[in-house]
């Protein structure tokens, strides 16, 4: 593995497919560009009108998705995982709340296209974020999952994240009331 100079590895994740022979598909993760503000918002925006993934209502725009890209720079990244060329997901690191005293502390979003699910897409996102998160010197990365969002609350516990509490009927999209399952894991020094 190599790093580029804004420290995030330059890697090739193994993802199998399905079959007696699996075959190997590299997946490249790295810092998301304005070049990818079309793939991210195409991915994102069919979350916003399809799922309860996200509690946005309402799709973004070009530039809203651009805007994004340009306040996620820094110690607040967004990485994209790349497959044969294509931004297959994405992910990112937010400030957790405005307040000062919280500046230790990120959240992170993955969201992954749904013809890549299932192929590791979202842990090497999420093990690239914890990664960032620590170089960038956060003590904590917070999740705020959707409670039924089983496959997500999954994925954040394997990759060390603990449920913290759940925050009842805080949403509500497509006619029903939504919990939030709010997970947790501390961060230890860089690597």
């Amino acid at each position: 593995m190599s790093h580029d100079s804004s420290g995030i590895e330059q890697t090739s994740h193994a993802s199998r497919a399905a079959g007696r022979y699996a075959s190997v598909v590299p997946i490249e993760y790295r810092l998301a560009v304005m070049d990818d503000a079309e793939a991210i918002r195409g991915i994102y925006n069919r979350e916003v009108v399809g799922s309860i993934s996200t509690f946005d209502l309402v799709p973004r725009s070009l530039e809203d998705q651009q805007v994004w890209i340009d306040e996620h720079s820094g110690a607040h990244p967004a990485i994209v995982a790349v497959d044969a060329g294509s931004v297959a997901g994405f992910g990112s690191l937010t400030p957790y709340r405005s307040r000062p005293a919280y500046r230790t502390t990120v959240e992170n979003s993955i969201y992954v296209d749904e013809e890549h699910q299932g192929r590791g897409i979202g842990r090497g996102l999420l093990e690239e974020l914890i990664r960032l998160a620590g170089l960038h010197g956060f003590h904590a990365v917070m999740a705020r999952i959707v409670g039924s969002n089983e496959t997500s609350i999954g994925l954040h516990r394997s990759c060390g994240f603990e449920l913290v509490g759940v925050e009842r009927e805080v949403g509500r999209k497509f006619a029903r009331w939504l919990d939030v399952a709010l997970m947790q894991r501390m961060i230890d020094a860089p690597r």
